[in-house]
């Protein structure tokens, strides 16, 4: 996906980038005519819904987890799969992409946490730091995109498809540990409430870092006074 304004130069130095590349546009390639990238849009989104209806379900039962790391298989397909598809199929509408790319990621991580902090895994405190933290991330990205005409969607190695991975194997140990529940000053809380608070800290650290980096970055481009 493109921003509305001109070209850019794409960065994707993530772990699994290199499988994506080569197994993504097979997938495309298989799918009916019938199948549009808008299709699969709205197949992650909804993917994304069933991720945090599974996560609330999980008050009743563990299997639940279950639920939610399948759809969350289903998001990553459909999430991926709609601007490979146009790519092939030589169809890209790189400003309706853009936006829409990006709104349905803000919406997908708000219900995912919500779901999270509403399952008796995670604090909803916890949970919603997380998808506040992932957005500001997020809309760092925009801006660097804007400014340098590169767009870079993760931090480091660790992209959207990473993060999914992490998810997966968190649900898979919540699922044979349980939530583990303690209380710290009358605070109730779970293990899992500090594996969010310590990934909160690592999307803090990784934020300043950037923003520290880019601030130099533009400064010696932009000095002051115009020297």
């Amino acid at each position: 996906m493109e921003p509305a304004e001109g070209k850019h130069e794409r960065r994707y130095p993530f772990l699994l980038a290199g499988f994506e590349h080569r197994v993504l546009p097979r997938f495309a390639r298989a799918l009916p005519g019938w199948v549009m990238p808008d299709h699969l849009s709205i197949l992650g989104l909804l993917a994304a819904t069933g991720v945090g209806v599974s996560y609330m379900l999980t008050n009743r039962d563990p299997v639940w987890l279950w639920g939610a790391t399948g759809f969350l298989i289903l998001q990553w397909y459909g999430d991926s799969l709609d601007g490979t598809l146009a790519r092939v199929r030589r169809i890209e509408r790189p400003r309706y992409g853009y936006y829409l790319d990006h709104l349905l990621d803000a919406y997908s991580t708000f219900i995912i946490g919500l779901g999270l902090g509403l399952s008796p895994y995670m604090l909803l405190s916890v949970g919603l730091g997380i998808v506040i933290a992932y957005l500001i991330l997020s809309i760092n990205v925009y801006l660097e995109t804007h400014v340098y005409r590169e767009f870079s969607l993760g931090y480091g190695r660790v992209g959207p498809t990473e993060i999914r991975v992490l998810i997966i194997l968190v649900n898979t140990s919540a699922l044979l540990i349980g939530p583990l529940p303690f209380r710290v000053f009358g605070v109730p809380g779970t293990i899992f409430d500090v594996v969010g608070l310590a990934v909160f800290g690592v999307m803090l650290a990784l934020l300043l870092g950037r923003v520290i980096g880019n601030l130099r970055r533009l400064g010696a481009l932009e000095p002051p006074g115009g020297g």
